[in-house]
């Protein structure tokens, strides 16, 4: 075991450990509710609630044992695909979550007024510490251990190519760097494309910089392979990249799609997105078709081991 599967399994462990208060501060929540013990959360009927939160224990429980599977031998004989596709999304919606958060808090302004949490005034301090600390910990530790899981189960992969990508990679780059360069233009103050500018917020500018910069990091990492060679990249950071990188674009409009669709079709008055919603749904889909097609870029390299013959340690 060399020093990077180390550094992946205790990752690994880390992030099922720090989203484990997560799990259990939700269920108090559900059970709580239930009995009359703790507060309904603010706007929220009881059964909204308790389906709201009994989804989000559900999600930290996979993320636990996503965590542990990463880390633990019997991980290696899971199905590959369905595994990696969850801790690829997993991590493509945290390394854009994780710098949004860091950078939200320390540019909002500090509450002074002693209400707590602004979505839930009632929620303890302590409560919203360990939350916000279980998704940094998840984040951090799936960032370091889904490369170091993939590198172990499939080797080749991040042996380098050594020639560009095929005409479906290259395309997906061209198409994952023009949407990141769109959202780019937005995060820098752009108003061409939005119907309401005023609704484009310091948040929502951020998170438009963010996720356009690991467009670009995407499309970067797929277009340019790893070689070996002074000044050239290490054969292995352009796969860990492109994976981080595309994820993050298939995941967050993956996430927002349907949303825009939602808007576009129900039209809600209290809701108004700052992008044309033709345009933003153009955006999101153009966004998952490329973060797929990456994916697909890294995973079919002609040296990748297959999933079901590759070694597997036994214990």
């Amino acid at each position: 075991m060399d020093r990077w599967d180390r550094m992946g399994r205790l990752a690994a462990y880390g992030s099922a450990a720090a989203m484990a208060p997560y799990a259990v501060i939700k269920v108090s929540w559900v059970v709580g509710s239930l009995l009359g013990l703790a507060p309904v959360g603010a706007g929220f009927g009881l059964v909204e609630w308790v389906v709201l939160n009994t989804v989000t224990v559900g999600m930290a429980a996979v993320g636990i044992t996503l965590g542990l599977a990463l880390a633990r031998p019997w991980g290696l004989r899971l199905p590959g695909v369905p595994l990696v596709f969850c801790a690829w999304v997993g991590a493509g919606f945290l390394v854009s979550m994780l710098p949004y958060a860091l950078a939200d808090s320390l540019l909002s302004e500090p509450d002074t007024s002693g209400s707590g949490s602004d979505s839930d005034p009632r929620m303890p301090g302590w409560e919203a510490a360990l939350i916000q600390f279980g998704f940094i910990g998840m984040g951090l530790g799936l960032t370091l251990a889904l490369p170091a899981y993939l590198r172990r189960r499939w080797p080749e992969a991040f042996a380098g190519r050594d020639g560009g990508p095929a005409p479906l990679g290259r395309a997906a780059v061209a198409l994952g760097a023009a949407v990141g360069l769109m959202w780019l233009y937005w995060a820098a103050g752009g108003t061409a494309g939005l119907a309401h500018p005023a609704e484009g917020r310091a948040a929502w500018r951020l998170l438009c910089g963010i996720c356009g910069i690991w467009a670009l990091v995407a499309a970067f990492a797929v277009a340019r392979p790893g070689r070996e060679g002074q000044g050239r990249l290490p054969r292995w950071l352009p796969s860990v990249l492109g994976w981080l990188g595309s994820g993050s674009l298939f995941a967050w409009s993956g996430w927002k799609l349907p949303l825009t669709l939602y808007v576009a079709l129900a039209a809600p008055p209290d809701v108004a997105l700052p992008e044309q919603l033709g345009l933003a749904i153009t955006l999101h889909l153009c966004a998952v078709v490329a973060g797929g097609a990456m994916m697909w870029t890294l995973t079919r390299g002609p040296s990748r081991t297959r999933p079901e013959v590759a070694a597997v340690p036994p214990g």
